[in-house]
């Protein structure tokens, strides 16, 4: 084989490397300072403010949705963040949504974030398709939360440890509240909670 044959291979063979390596590459999807790259819908902006370093949710119902529209596409993906809840305060994080102007969103699953409100529903739940009853973290201390989705499986991990996974069943009956593709959105839940979350990345794994 000739000495350029060879080189022209190592080079291709280098291309394809760093191709792989940039499909499961993470993206920061949060300065720390403000919310760019979001879309916050008209319900009750005023929700989602910034607060040292970290997302501030408090106040009546909204939603943040990832993506300068509100609608980024992920569908084999790895979302991971850093949440602090506090007493009394529910939360949740959707997936595979949509921009909603207003109300809950109605595409996609919320991985429910609440360990002392007082929803039974606890962190790590995929609500209403397969809960969790007790909380694997405390309020007031930061803890990792991390969904990953490949297929149609969900698997949540909270610091480190698999809490939960689900599986959507062949006979899914539900029109939108299934696997497909769609954004990453924040829940602002009710006057009362106040959530913080920071450090927020994500990967697409497909």
């Amino acid at each position: 084989m000739k000495l350029m044959d060879k080189t022209l291979m190592t080079m291709a063979a280098a291309a394809a490397l760093t191709a792989t390596a940039a499909a499961g590459d993470w993206t920061d999807m949060f300065d720390g300072k403000t919310l760019e790259g979001w879309k916050v819908n008209s319900e009750n902006p005023e929700t989602f403010s910034v607060e040292d370093g970290a997302i501030k949710v408090f106040g009546p119902r909204t939603h943040l949705f990832y993506g300068a529209d509100g609608n980024a596409k992920f569908k084999d993906f790895e979302f991971e963040c850093e949440v602090k809840t506090t007493k009394g305060s529910n939360a949740g994080i959707f997936f595979h949504t949509a921009y909603q102007d207003s109300g809950w969103p109605a595409v996609g699953y919320e991985a429910q974030v609440n360990a002392t409100h007082g929803d039974w529903r606890k962190t790590a739940s995929i609500y209403s398709f397969k809960d969790v009853k007790e909380a694997p973290h405390r309020d007031d201390e930061w803890f990792t939360y991390n969904i990953k989705v490949q297929g149609k499986k969900v698997t949540v991990t909270v610091d480190g440890k698999v809490v939960n996974e689900y599986t959507e069943p062949d006979d899914h009956k539900e029109k939108t509240k299934r696997f497909g593709e769609g954004t990453i959105a924040l829940q602002g839940h009710d006057p009362k909670s106040l959530v913080y979350f920071r450090k927020l990345r994500i990967r697409k794994l497909d």
